[in-house]
C-alpha cells in the first residue's frame, strides 16, 4: 500500500483475498445452481432439434419436387432412420440415375424416436402437393412433439 502524502491514508491497488474468496463464492453458487437446470434441459432441446432436423428435410424434399419436377419420397427405415429418395420413375425404388439420401436423427439426437401416423411412404408430387395427410410424433423422455404434412404439402411443426 502507498502512503498519500495530503491526507495521511493508505491508498488500496488490488483485490484482497476475501473479496476474491466472495467472488468464487459467488460464482460456485452460480454454476451450482445452473448446471443441473441445463443438464435436465438437454432431453428437452434434442427433441426440438430433432423435430426441426425432420421439419426441415421435409420441406427440402418437397421444394426439390416442384423445381426438379419429380416425385420425392420419404420412406420411414424404422424410428430413428428415413430416406429421401428422388424417384424419376415413381416405381418407389431407387433406379439408375435417381438419388437416394438417408438421414439417421441418432448421429446428433441419440434419445429421440419417431413414428409416422402412416405405414406407406410420404410422397412429394412436382406441384408440391403430398400423397395423404401424415403426421411424424417425435418422442424421447422430455415429451412429445410432431410434425404434420397436410395434403396441400405443407409442413408444420405442431
Amino acid at each position: 500500500m502507498k502512503r498519500n502524502r495530503h491526507f495521511g491514508s493508505y491508498k488500496q491497488e488490488g483485490f484482497s483475498l476475501i473479496e476474491m474468496l466472495v467472488a468464487l463464492f459467488i460464482i460456485a453458487i452460480l454454476a451450482g445452481i445452473t448446471i443441473p437446470v441445463y443438464i435436465g434441459m438437454k432431453p428437452s432441446i434434442r427433441l426440438s432439434g430433432a423435430t426441426r432436423q425432420i421439419m426441415g428435410d421435409l420441406m427440402w424434399a418437397r421444394m426439390q419436387a416442384i423445381s426438379q419436377n419429380n416425385e420425392f419420397r420419404i420412406i420411414y427405415d424404422n424410428n430413428h432412420q428415413y430416406s429421401i429418395l428422388e424417384d424419376r420413375d415413381k416405381n418407389g425404388a431407387i433406379s439408375t440415375g435417381e438419388s437416394l439420401i438417408t438421414k439417421d436423427i441418432h448421429n446428433k439426437y441419440y434419445d429421440v424416436v419417431y413414428s409416422s401416423s402412416n405405414a406407406n411412404d410420404l410422397i412429394f408430387y412436382p406441384r408440391g402437393n403430398a400423397a395423404n395427410l401424415t403426421t411424424v410424433t417425435l418422442t424421447n423422455r422430455s415429451g412429445i412433439k410432431s410434425v404434420s404434412i397436410a395434403v396441400t404439402g405443407r409442413v408444420k411443426i405442431e
